[in-house]
């Protein structure tokens, strides 16, 4: 596991339920989940940061424009200073994963010692738990090289998403028009804001908008990668850059 992070670096960033259980029992925790990646990426405390600003949101009727992608940093609040810069995500029932870029010293490690603390006590209290939420300290590793980006992106955000595909990942692979249609309507991936269906607050492309300039340029790409079949080739290919 990459624990050295540098200011400038990619790292995959990723975590499971303690035994491989349950950390998101329904949409309003991914909503939260979302809610501490918008409002947890900035230097100063985050205490209370979710009880003044979003107590009342995440009982709202879950919806495809909810504030968490379109609600701007408060007035009220000091200038945000983000740690890091979030490319993609990915939440699933027993697991998310991350892709993200180191921008101040320490940044990575606060953002996800804030997110860690902060989703585990709302996860805790909500559902009357105590003990571990995470399968131990989050996981890391190094992206080095552009072509890693690349398919780690489609690993993260559609890959994953497929696997919950009636059938799984293989019966998504026999109809890719059918898994294309099911990966644009997962709203708790960032594929959305790459494919043109959505411009969230939460998600910063950074090279990755300059690796696919156009809605049109990474859809092609993904359907390439499902048509071509490769997702088995991506997999091998990323190795140990991939959830364990």
């Amino acid at each position: 596991m990459y624990r050295e992070f540098a200011i400038g670096e990619y790292y995959h960033v990723y975590n499971r339920g303690n035994r491989k259980e349950i950390i998101f029992y329904n949409e309003k925790d991914m909503w939260r989940f979302l809610q501490t990646l918008r409002f947890f990426n900035d230097t100063r405390s985050s205490l209370n940061v979710l009880r003044q600003l979003l107590t009342s949101d995440v009982n709202r009727p879950v919806h495809r424009t909810s504030s968490v992608f379109e609600l701007g940093w408060p007035p009220k609040w000091p200038e945000q200073e983000p740690l890091v810069i979030i490319l993609c995500y990915c939440l699933v029932p027993n697991h998310f994963h991350l892709l993200l870029k180191e921008i101040r010293e320490g940044g990575i490690s606060k953002f996800m010692q804030k997110i860690g603390i902060g989703f585990s006590k709302y996860s805790n209290i909500k559902y009357d738990n105590v003990g571990s939420l995470f399968q131990g300290p989050y996981q890391v590793k190094l992206i080095e090289e552009q072509r890693y980006l690349e398919y780690l992106m489609v690993y993260i955000q559609v890959i994953n998403v497929l696997e919950l595909f009636p059938g799984g990942l293989e019966a998504a692979l026999k109809d890719p028009k059918k898994g294309m249609v099911f990966v644009d309507n997962y709203i708790f991936s960032s594929h959305p804001d790459y494919a043109g269906l959505r411009n969230s607050l939460i998600v910063g492309k950074d090279i990755l908008g300059k690796i696919f300039l156009t809605s049109a340029h990474y859809n092609q790409f993904v359907r390439q990668t499902l048509l071509g079949k490769r997702t088995q080739d991506i997999t091998q290919f990323l190795g140990d850059l991939t959830l364990e």
